[in-house]
């Protein structure tokens, strides 16, 4: 699991910070949640995400604004490679003053 510099987790509490809850219905033809966790890193964000026995992807996304807008863009359009999005649904989201997660994981 990534992890923020202490310096970098300063930097992100002194911004606008977002939470939200993420419900996605995948074709799990090629689904792999390890591409979900690598652009999160990338993208600065933190949480987790997991498969349900639904068949879908659940998780939670925190981190700056933009970030976590930024990141639904990709649930939402582009997703894992050979993976197509049904629907991705998001819930609970709303600011908060300081970050549940220290990295972001897939969860078994």
């Amino acid at each position: 699991m990534a992890c923020f510099t202490a310096s970098n987790h300063n930097f992100l509490v002194w911004m606008k910070q977002e939470t939200l809850e993420i419900s996605t219905k995948y074709d799990f033809w090629g689904l792999q949640l390890h591409y979900t966790e690598d652009k999160a890193r990338k993208m600065g964000v933190v949480g987790w995400v997991k498969n349900t026995r639904q068949g879908t992807v659940t998780g939670q996304v925190q981190g700056p604004e933009d970030k976590v807008q930024e990141m639904k863009a990709w649930l939402t359009n582009v997703g894992s490679p050979s993976s197509r999005i049904d629907r991705t649904n998001f819930a609970n989201e709303k600011e908060i003053t300081k970050l549940e997660f220290t990295g972001f994981s897939t969860r078994y």
